[in-house]
């Protein structure tokens, strides 16, 4: 049977296959990162772990920049849909809270590479477009916290005089502390045992003489 010449069919199956070679490009650099590091990515190590030659590479991505955004705009959809999803599953403030807290570190855990390349692309000097993507990410993320942190306050779970911008902060930031030893002692199974010991404590903190 002979392949189909429709203009149309043809163009689809063309852009198919590039959406699943920028998806190779992804997984490739997020998987490097985790062996090592960021600083050590070159175009040539993720064309060989992807079986193509650099030049392939440029035909999908304009330059090594566009690589990183690819990788941030992955992070944002597939962390976005697992946060989304512990909220969705409704129930108290508080129960909300655990599973999005959960969702987000057993995502770090499943993909170690992703923060070592956000940290490591946040602390260039100079500005750039995927500093102010993830600042955006960060800040909307952020706010979703205070929504349900004040939501915990008004129903009695956490303290009348809570400061939600400060308690959304600190959950954020102890998730990434978690990485942070997670990635100082290469221990991502450890990062899950810790963030069901470490997140009692944050809520007793929070709760001040709530109950």
């Amino acid at each position: 049977m002979l392949a189909s010449t429709d203009p149309e069919t043809a163009g689809t199956r063309k852009r198919l296959s590039a959406e699943e070679r920028r998806r190779d490009v992804v997984a490739a650099v997020v998987e490097l990162a985790r062996e090592h590091g960021p600083e050590g990515i070159t175009t040539q190590a993720i064309a060989d772990r992807i079986g193509v030659t650099q030049g392939a590479l440029f035909r999908h991505f304009p330059d090594k920049a566009a690589m990183w955004t690819a990788v941030f705009d992955w992070v944002r959809e597939e962390l976005g849909s697992v946060v989304d999803a512990a909220f969705a599953a409704g129930g108290e403030p508080l129960a909300i809270l655990e599973r999005v807290f959960h969702a987000h570190v057993d995502f770090v855990a499943r993909h170690p590479g992703v923060p070592r390349i956000l940290f490591h692309e946040l602390q260039r000097p100079a500005e750039s477009d995927l500093h102010e993507r993830v600042r955006r990410m960060v800040a909307g993320y952020r706010q979703r916290l205070c929504g349900l942190l004040n939501d915990a306050r008004q129903c009695g779970q956490l303290a009348a005089d809570l400061d939600e911008e400060a308690a959304a902060v600190l959950f954020i930031g102890t998730v990434q502390g978690l990485v942070v030893q997670s990635t100082l002692f290469r221990s991502e199974e450890g990062m899950q045992s810790a963030a069901r010991r470490i997140f009692p404590l944050l809520i007793h903190g929070l709760r001040g003489g709530a109950r």
